[in-house]
């Protein structure tokens, strides 16, 4: 008896110990989700301000090409930036999952997924 209860503890002593890797784990990528939707926020006000940009352009010019125009490339530059982040931090969440062997989050917002961001609140510039 004494035997089982030692060896029983020993293994929950191992579980609790992986429990906790995993939930440190789990909080890694959590975090880096929160980034990626801070990001998409951003990338999204960006989209709005070139519409704006875009239509302006045509309405007032009756533009169709931009070549030359600094502003709008500026923009453009800045979207392809977020899209560069957001993609290194899906890698980044990627490589933790395969670093300690975890399946996934949660099946709602797994690295592969877009993430709605709803920018309605979000004042024009």
């Amino acid at each position: 008896m004494k035997e089982w209860s030692a060896t029983a503890v020993e293994k929950a002593e191992e579980i609790s110990r992986v429990a906790v890797a995993k939930g440190e784990e789990f909080t890694k990528i959590s975090k880096i989700k929160i980034e990626i939707i801070q990001l998409q926020k951003q990338k999204a006000i960006k989209y709005k301000k070139l519409g704006k940009l875009v239509f302006n352009f045509v309405q007032k010019d009756n533009l169709a090409n931009f070549t030359g125009n600094t502003e709008f490339f500026k923009i453009v530059d800045k979207i392809n930036g977020i899209n560069k982040n957001i993609s290194i931090k899906n890698n980044n969440i990627d490589t933790i999952k395969n670093l300690f062997g975890i399946d996934d989050l949660d099946e709602s917002l797994s690295s592969n997924d877009s993430i709605k961001v709803d920018d309605s609140n979000y004042e024009e510039e």
